[in-house]
Order: structure tokens, then C-alpha cells, then sequence
């Protein structure tokens, strides 16, 4: 178990939509279910770069599992726009509240800590920022234009909000050309409503499918947890309804709850299972498939940006 200290001294409630919601004990984690610490000469010289540039990582945010293998490897998922969301899903240990202003700085930060990692391929998301007019959209392009002038060898993911609402958004960064647009489903349709309350599943689908029209050259990736109560054909619905857009890489993780306060675990998907989905996930014509209880949107990006690339190569050939 990965423990992170926050040691911020801001008061403010971390997630105050979830302060009067009734307890799920934190159920005990099976087995197979077994992370890295961190603590490595290498996991404290990523800390330190991280601090250094006033960054704010989403392996430190939403609690992730992989922090002390990653770290201890110096691959870091930077979260550009703050450590504040406008959204409150029912899964995420991400701060929920009302944002300050955005950092000129930052891009020029992400850039340079990307070049002192020493990246090949580096990963960006983002808190949502709905009181942005354009979501935060052109900080994306911002960002993706200082990493490739300060590290032109380095391959970009991002990983972005839905921008729901915003016009003009999705094609602003689908031209600045990233390697990988990647955004998350997080869940099936029937679960939008009391897991991600703030977003449309056919948005998001549809999000995936106009990258794919705006540059067929951009790998598109969407994630989603399982163990949040969906049923085995509503995970294959889903993964049709992401290759009719088209998307070239899905991957599939065990839920885990943050807090009690968060939405509860309802199932512990086995090693089985998680094997039974990569399978068919491959027979519906995804080019890379990443299913295992601690896979996460970013653990492994740059090996399995190596492999979707050979993929999307063997086919075409």
C-alpha cells in the first residue's frame, strides 16, 4: 500500500460534495492486488524534479497505486491547470472546488522537467475546468508546444476532460497533434448518472470519434474502471461503442476506493476476468489492449506507446 502525505496547508475541505455522503467501509483488497512502495534513490530524485517546478502530478492527486514503481523509474503523469476540479465523480481523490487562475508558467515548467526526467514519452491530463471558456483547451496546446520545443525526441499523451459544452475545444487540441489523445469513459452508460454525474457518454464517445475525423494519425486511446457494478455485456457494449469511433487502445482497471465517503467497491474483478476482456477486447479490432486489476491510464504509456505504433505498422503493412 502507497501511502501519499499531503503536506499542503490549505484547510479547505479536499472533497466538501462528500462530506455529508454516508460511509462504504473501504473494503479489505484481495490478494492479487499488491503494489510497489516507493522510497528509491530514483522515486526521491522524481520527487525532487516534481517540487522543483511547482508541479502537480496525478500520481500524487487521485492516489495511484503504481506512484512507487513509476517514480522509481522517473515517469511521472504531470496535471496541468491546478490541483482543483470543477467536477465531483463519485470515484475521484481529486481536490473538488473552485480553481485559481491558471499558471503562464506552467507549460514552460511541464517542459522543463519533462527534459530533466529525461522523458521518451511523457503523459499530461488535467483537472476539469468548466469555468474556463475554452476548457483549458489552448493551456493543452501551450504545454504540448514547450515539451516539443525543449524535447523534440519526446512523444506527448495527453489526457483530457471531456469539454463538455466548450466549442471549438477538441479540434484546438487534436491540431496541436499529440501522439495520443487519450479520454476516459471511466465506466459504462448506465453508471453516468452516480459516478460521473457531470458528463454525457455519447459526448464522450463522440470526443474519441472527432479526433479520428480532425487527423486519422493520432492514436486514440479511453479508459475504464471495472468493479463500480457494471455487468459483463454492458463492458462489451462499451468497447463497441469505442471501436464504431474508431479508438485504437482501451484499457480496463479494478476500481479502488479512495475513501469512505467515495463510491464503493462493489466487486473485485479477478485476474481471470481482467484476462477474459483483454481477449475480446483484441477480437473486436483494438490495436493495444491493457487489462489487469492495477492497470491505469498512464502506468506503462510509453512501453505501450511502442507497441501500439508496431501494431498500427503490422497492419498496414
Amino acid at each position: 500500500m502507497v501511502t501519499v502525505i499531503d503536506t499542503n496547508r490549505d484547510v479547505r475541505p479536499r472533497h466538501p460534495e462528500k462530506e455529508h455522503k454516508p460511509a462504504n467501509p473501504v473494503k479489505k483488497k484481495p490478494a492479487w492486488i499488491k503494489v510497489r512502495a516507493g522510497g528509491s534513490p530514483v522515486y526521491e530524485e522524481t520527487r525532487k524534479i516534481v517540487q522543483e517546478n511547482n508541479l502537480v502530478t496525478v500520481c500524487q492527486e487521485a492516489g495511484c497505486p503504481n506512484i512507487g514503481e513509476c517514480w522509481s523509474k522517473k515517469h511521472a503523469t504531470m496535471m496541468i491547470m491546478g490541483d482543483t476540479c470543477t467536477r465531483a465523480c463519485a470515484f475521484c481523490n481529486v481536490r473538488t472546488g473552485v480553481p485559481g487562475k491558471l499558471d503562464s508558467e506552467e507549460p514552460a515548467n511541464v517542459a522543463n522537467a519533462v527534459a530533466k526526467l529525461g522523458l521518451n514519452h511523457v503523459v499530461i491530463t488535467s483537472v476539469d475546468r468548466d469555468d474556463l471558456d475554452d476548457g483549458g483547451a489552448q493551456h493543452f496546446v501551450k504545454t504540448i508546444e514547450a515539451i516539443r520545443a525543449a524535447s523534440p525526441h519526446t512523444t506527448i499523451e495527453i489526457l483530457t476532460p471531456d469539454f463538455l459544452r466548450k466549442d471549438g475545444a477538441i479540434e484546438t487540441v487534436a491540431r496541436a497533434k499529440p501522439d495520443v489523445f487519450n479520454h476516459n469513459m471511466e465506466t459504462v452508460a448506465s453508471n453516468y448518472l452516480t459516478v460521473r454525474p457531470g458528463a454525457r457518454y455519447f459526448h464522450s464517445i463522440r470526443l474519441l470519434q472527432q479526433v479520428k475525423e480532425i487527423d486519422p494519425t493520432i492514436f486514440t486511446k479511453s479508459g475504464i474502471m471495472v468493479g463500480l457494478g457494471e455487468t459483463r455485456n454492458e463492458v462489451l457494449q462499451l468497447m463497441d461503442d469505442l471501436r464504431s469511433a474508431d479508438v485504437d487502445f482501451i484499457t480496463i482497471g479494478q476500481y479502488l476506493q479512495p475513501t469512505p465517503h467515495h463510491h464503493e467497491v462493489m466487486d473485485f474483478v479477478t485476474p481471470d476476468e481482467f484476462k477474459a476482456y483483454e481477449t475480446t477486447a483484441y477480437s473486436k479490432g483494438f490495436l493495444m489492449v491493457s487489462s489487469t486489476p492495477l492497470t491505469r491510464s498512464s502506468h506503462h504509456a510509453g512501453e505501450d506507446f511502442a507497441k501500439l505504433r508496431a501494431a498500427r505498422e503490422a497492419k498496414l503493412s
